[in-house]
């Protein structure tokens, strides 16, 4: 058990990279979202090198990440198999599978834009981008409070966030239309 806090916090290490990953390839996409409907040579330019841009940051940094925190979440299982009989470790788990479906569904998004498929809005990725926070929030309430009792506050919680965050957002696009350059 000696090298436990090794592979804790390499596991922690590399949620960090996928989060940051998950945080920003939504950021990319509204990038190229907005540049398709540039006119040319623009849209192409800026178009080939986003996409250059989230491929590297897709496959370097967030598929590896999470792929390495899941090996070392696994690991750190089956060191501490009591964690199974934890409420709290019942709900992150949900948490987490939440979000390997929206890295999955954010894959699917990531691959129609490097065929130049625009089927969302920019807005919508905006909104979409914030998943990962919500995900993030409710799993480091619960990993550090290890209460699942609680989880109606950390929902009641998630939820002002979530008003929170549209609050900011229309906010912000009444702020860009009246300046397109904000």
């Amino acid at each position: 058990m000696e090298y436990y806090n090794y592979i804790k916090s390499l596991h922690l290490i590399f949620v960090i990279t996928w989060f940051a990953g998950l945080f920003y390839i939504p950021r990319l996409f509204v990038y190229q979202i907005e540049a398709f409907h540039k006119p040319s040579p623009e849209k192409e330019i800026l178009g080939k090198q986003l996409k250059l841009m989230a491929k590297r940051l897709w496959f370097i940094i967030a598929w590896p990440s999470a792929i390495l925190a899941t090996l070392f979440a696994v690991w750190l299982m089956i060191l501490m198999p009591i964690w199974f009989q934890q409420g709290w470790m019942h709900v992150k788990l949900a948490f987490v599978l939440l979000l390997f479906i929206y890295h999955y569904k954010t894959h699917l998004y990531y691959k129609q834009l490097q065929r130049d498929e625009v089927r969302v809005t920019s807005n919508f990725m905006r909104i979409w981008n914030e998943g990962a926070t919500f995900i993030l929030f409710a799993v480091v309430f619960l990993v550090i409070l290890k209460n699942s009792i609680n989880w109606i506050y950390g929902v009641i919680g998630i939820i002002v966030l979530g008003i929170l965050i549209m609050l900011g957002f229309k906010l912000y696009k009444t702020i860009r239309a009246k300046n397109p350059e904000a």
